[in-house]
């Protein structure tokens, strides 16, 4: 796949969508929140490339507008349900920040999910998450409304935001509590739930949340969740900063990142998507390690470099990926 993002992956989804098969997962380079009060907003999310929106019905949403806000987003998910059905769905997954699954919110969370959860929707954002029974919760919920709607299970993708302290310490578990886990990954913000749960104090450089999202990468891969996502980088303005901060990400081993603005969209999406020459030098890397295999050799000089089927397997993953090879 070139810079075009997620399109041909994006294609063989929707079509067996269509087919009522579970869907394949993507990496997802740009994950942009949108309010659940402003579906207006989505077109332009969509013209802004975005592999990805989260309509959000939680922080998002004053109190007193959730209950119109958990319509609009129902009917939005409808919407993309009818577009895939006509033949022509939308190049962006559709995901839902719900309400936190528990009595203190009034179980407005299952509400939210109970009403979004249908044909259309990708996945659910799970907030909150401590621990590994949280997963567990969420997931019986989207079984149940998976059998209601007839769809397969496992069909709808669960992202669990790792926002306490606890739901740091415990990744791998919470990892490792739900299959349909495919995104998870460590989303810091100056002043959000993750400061101040954790206690540190950010920087114009965001350095002091590498480690917690080094961490959160590692639990997540050995957790084998296989795309994981970070985040946020909370200054509209300064898109030098966040292309810093992407390319940390992407240093790290994440695979895209969750955004707040449309114009954060184009250079996330830059950065998480390998160039022509990186893709062209992983084609010329897999046919110098096959001639050496093909000459009785295990490894060989390339452009410096020894080179082994290691280094050949993750080239052949990369275009696999980003080519639909």
């Amino acid at each position: 796949m070139s810079s075009d993002g997620a399109t041909g992956a994006t294609d063989a989804m929707d079509a067996m969508d269509a087919t009522g098969v579970t869907p394949q997962r993507v990496p997802l380079r740009s994950l942009l929140f949108v309010p659940g009060s402003r579906t207006d907003w989505l077109p332009k999310a969509e013209a802004a490339g975005a592999d990805a929106a989260i309509l959000d019905l939680e922080d998002a949403v004053p109190e007193d507008g959730k209950a119109a806000a958990r319509e609009a987003v129902a009917g939005a998910v409808a919407g993309a349900a009818d577009q895939v059905t006509a033949g022509t769905p939308a190049s962006m997954r559709l995901l839902v920040r719900i309400n936190a699954l528990d009595r203190a919110t009034g179980w407005q969370g299952a509400d939210d999910l109970r009403a979004v959860a249908r044909p259309g929707l990708y996945g659910i954002v799970l907030p909150k998450v401590s621990g590994p029974e949280d997963v567990t919760t969420a997931d019986r919920l989207l079984a149940w409304c998976e059998r209601e709607h007839g769809l397969p299970e496992g069909h709808f993708a669960l992202l669990p935001l790792l926002e306490t302290a606890r739901g740091l310490r415990e990744a791998y578990a919470i990892g490792r509590a739900a299959a349909r886990i495919a995104h998870l990954g460590a989303v810091t913000a100056p002043g959000g739930d993750v400061e101040r749960a954790i206690g540190y104090r950010w920087s114009p450089e965001g350095e002091e949340t590498r480690e917690l999202r080094a961490r959160a990468l590692l639990d997540a891969r050995a957790a084998d969740r296989p795309h994981p996502v970070a985040g946020l980088w909370a200054d509209v303005a300064d898109l030098a900063g966040l292309r810093r901060f992407a390319e940390q990400n992407r240093a790290l081993g994440y695979e895209g990142m969750a955004v707040i603005h449309p114009s954060h969209v184009p250079v996330v999406n830059e950065v998480f998507a390998p160039d022509a020459e990186e893709l062209a030098r992983c084609e010329r890397l897999i046919a110098a390690v096959e001639r050496a295999q093909a000459e009785g050799a295990g490894a060989v000089l390339f452009e410096g470099r020894m080179v082994d089927e290691a280094m050949a397997a993750t080239a052949r993953r990369t275009l696999a990926r980003h080519e639909g090879g």
